[in-house]
C-alpha cells in the first residue's frame, strides 16, 4: 500500500481532465470494445431437411461458427434422402486474416493507450522534454490512426463475406438434397451478427479518436511554433554594424559639413599650448581657437 501511495501522490492527475489524457483515456475503452466484440464471437445457423420419406429427415441441423471465422474449416452432417449415410458439408470461405489483423490492432491500441496513460500521470515532465516524447507519441498516434482505417475497412469487407458464407440460403443450395424437388428444405434460424456490427462500428470509432488526438499530441510537439513564426524577408533586414569605437559607433557624423564642418573625435582631450593657449586635439581642423594672454 505504501508503494502505491507513492505512486498516486506522485502522479499528475489533472492531465486525465484535459483532452489530451481524456482521449486517451476513451482510445482505451473503445479497444476494449472492439477486440472484444469481435474477438469473443460466436454464432449458429440452423435449418431443416424434410425428405420425401420422413424417416430420413432432419429437422435440425445446427451449423455452429466462431472467430477467427475460418469457415472453410466448419462441416456439417446432412441427410441425402437416398438411405445411407448423411453427406457431410463444408462452409466456404476463410475470413481469419481479416478478423485477427482488427483483433491484433485493437490489442495493441490497448496496450499503447494505457502505457501512454501511465507516462502522462507519472512521467509527464520528462514526456515534454525536449519534446522527444511528444515527438515520438505523435508518430506512433499516427500509425494507429492509419491501422485503424485499413483494419476498420478490411473487417467490414470480411464481416459481408461472412453473412453472406454464414445465409442459410446459400449454405441449402450446397446440400444434394435440396435440389430434389420432393424433398423441402427451409431455414430455421438465423445466426445473430449484431455484436460484429457493433465491432465494426467501434472499429470506426477508434479511427476518429486517433485522427482527433493527433491534434493535441501535436500541440505538445513544439513544431506549431515553427509553422505560426513570421517570417522576415531577407532585404528588409537591418545590418549589424561591423565594429565600434572605443567611444561610439564608427558612423559618419551627420552634422559634419563639408566645408568646415564640426567633426570630433570621441576619446580624445584637449591641451593646452606653450603660448597658454587651450586647442583640442582634431586630426581635421578647419577652424582652431586660441587665447591670446
Amino acid at each position: 500500500m505504501d508503494v502505491v501511495n507513492q505512486l498516486v501522490a506522485q502522479g499528475q492527475f489533472t492531465v486525465l481532465k484535459q483532452p489530451l489524457g481524456f482521449i486517451k483515456i476513451l482510445q482505451w475503452i473503445f479497444a476494449i470494445f472492439a477486440f472484444s466484440t469481435c474477438g469473443s464471437y460466436s454464432g449458429m445457423l440452423k435449418m431443416s431437411v424434410e425428405c420425401k420419406n420422413r424417416s430420413e429427415s432432419d429437422l435440425g441441423i445446427e451449423v455452429e461458427f466462431e472467430y477467427p471465422f475460418r469457415l472453410h474449416q466448419v462441416y456439417f452432417d446432412a441427410p441425402t434422402c437416398k438411405g445411407g449415410k448423411p453427406e457431410r458439408i463444408f462452409l466456404v470461405g476463410d475470413y481469419s486474416s481479416s478478423a485477427e489483423f482488427f483483433v491484433t490492432i485493437g490489442v495493441f491500441t490497448f496496450l499503447y493507450s494505457m502505457a501512454a496513460l501511465s507516462v502522462y500521470c507519472f512521467l509527464l515532465e520528462k514526456y515534454r522534454e525536449n519534446a522527444k516524447g511528444c515527438k515520438i507519441d505523435f508518430v506512433v498516434s499516427a500509425v494507429f490512426a492509419f491501422m485503424w482505417l485499413v483494419s476498420s475497412c478490411a473487417w467490414a469487407k470480411g464481416l459481408s463475406d461472412v453473412k453472406t458464407a454464414t445465409d442459410p440460403e446459400k449454405v441449402i443450395a450446397f446440400i444434394e438434397a435440396c435440389e430434389e424437388q420432393e424433398n423441402r428444405c427451409r431455414e430455421v434460424y438465423d445466426p445473430k451478427v449484431s455484436g460484429l456490427n457493433t465491432s465494426v462500428a467501434f472499429g470506426f470509432i477508434n479511427l476518429i479518436l486517433w485522427i482527433g488526438n493527433l491534434w493535441f499530441v501535436f500541440k505538445e510537439t513544439g513544431w506549431m511554433a515553427a509553422f505560426s513564426g513570421t517570417y522576415v524577408p531577407s532585404q528588409e533586414k537591418q545590418p549589424a554594424p561591423e565594429s565600434f569605437d572605443q567611444g561610439g559607433y564608427a558612423q559618419q557624423d551627420p552634422y559634419a559639413g563639408s566645408q568646415g564642418g564640426y567633426q570630433p573625435e570621441y576619446g580624445q582631450q584637449g591641451a593646452y599650448t606653450e603660448e597658454g593657449g587651450y586647442s583640442q586635439g582634431y586630426e581635421q581642423q578647419p577652424t582652431s581657437y586660441s587665447n591670446q594672454m
